[in-house]
């Protein structure tokens, strides 16, 4: 009978000599997670990515088995086709729009962060599809990081979204004897450089397109039942909207609240995005602005589902002109809040690798000490 360890193999490790790999000029990382996207907009890299997401117990808190043959037995028979037509309708050159946002916003905020003298690598990972978080993990630890900062990409806490993410890094963990040191940032809608940067997209918006008679926030939606168990996601929402309708001097009667993307026939927090757009057109709005805040970077929940879906249903029930607002993507307001809140976070962690000297001086008193040569 084989004996299979119950631990990771540790990488090759010798006292005193600098890592290797493409994080060797530090020890401290920031790993920037988003929710996922398919690796191809076809329906076998849909029914693969769905199957995923929707096995989590985070995602969908209903008993397993019969999920399961709900699921198996329809869903992932169905969806993906569909599905994969709707990413087909927003892909971008360089592939899907979320995976393409996150790995600039990775590489940008590498670069801000530096300038502020904080030298740290940072990657990015999905909770579902690829880059895993897994395996990003394994590359950091085997380039020789010591600390990891996990920076979800969702303001708004969840336990259907920042929650499953921290347990993809505890299920990594498990399975490795010396575990890396961990931060994990929680939310930060309120953070003031978020906000900020929330208040700069509408008001570039408004500065070239015009100011609409109502501006709209659409936050993605989650069960209604999550909120009397205990999930703060909805009042996060609430308080995000009023800080940023603080930060553009809008009055209450000047935007409105909405939830997007429902699933099954369950309560979902509500208003709803789209039948609020239908009521507002047909009470005479003639435009509105609509602002995905939950959104840090433009994906299918926003290119397709408002930006086409949305639009045409106000449009069809007597709306005019319907502005769509582009999430905070690349932009530099975002990427310096982004960096404030990682270093807020990075503070007291050692940023760069020790010199040669102090290396070597390791080196010694381990090798006093036994450590094999």
């Amino acid at each position: 009978m084989s004996f299979r360890p119950r631990f990771a193999s540790e990488p090759p490790f010798s006292h005193g000599a600098p890592p290797v790999g493409p994080a060797a000029s530090s020890t401290t990382a920031v790993l920037l997670c988003n929710l996922g996207t398919p690796d191809e907009a076809t329906a076998p890299a849909l029914r693969r990515y769905l199957a995923e997401f929707l096995s989590d117990p985070r995602v969908v808190e209903i008993p397993r088995p019969l999920w399961w043959l709900i699921l198996h037995g329809i869903i992932l028979r169905v969806r993906p086709k569909k599905s994969a037509a709707k990413y087909a309708s927003i892909w971008m050159k360089e592939g899907s729009p979320l995976r393409v946002w996150t790995q600039k916003q990775a590489v940008m905020l590498r670069g801000y962060l530096a300038v502020r003298g904080h030298p740290v690598e940072v990657r990015y990972a999905m909770r579902y599809g690829n880059p895993s978080i897994a395996s990003q993990l394994d590359q950091l630890k085997a380039d020789g990081v010591e600390r990891v900062l996990i920076l979800p990409a969702y303001p708004q806490y969840s336990g259907t979204t920042t929650a499953s993410v921290f347990d993809a890094v505890y299920t990594w963990a498990a399975r490795i004897r010396r575990i890396p040191e961990f931060r994990f940032v929680n939310h930060y809608h309120d953070h003031e450089g978020y906000i900020k940067a929330l208040a700069a997209r509408v008001r570039e918006h408004w500065r070239t397109q015009g100011r609409a008679e109502q501006l709209v926030m659409s936050f993605h939606g989650v069960p209604e039942r999550t909120l009397t168990l205990g999930d703060p996601y909805h009042c996060e929402c609430h308080k995000t909207a009023r800080l940023l309708a603080a930060q553009l001097g809008l009055e209450p009667a000047q935007y409105k609240v909405t939830f997007q993307s429902r699933f099954g026939k369950a309560k979902w927090l509500q208003p709803y995005t789209e039948p609020t757009l239908v009521a507002m057109a047909q009470a005479g709005v003639k435009r509105v602005d609509l602002v995905c805040p939950g959104f840090t970077g433009d994906c299918l929940e926003t290119l397709e589902e408002i930006n086409m879906e949305a639009r045409e249903a106000f449009l069809h029930a007597g709306g005019k002109e319907f502005g769509y607002i582009p999430c905070l993507n690349d932009s530099h307001e975002w990427i310096a809040g982004l960096a404030d809140i990682a270093q807020q976070h990075l503070a007291g962690w050692p940023v760069q690798q020790a010199d040669a000297a102090a290396l070597a001086a390791s080196r010694e008193r381990a090798l006093a000490l036994g450590a094999p040569k």
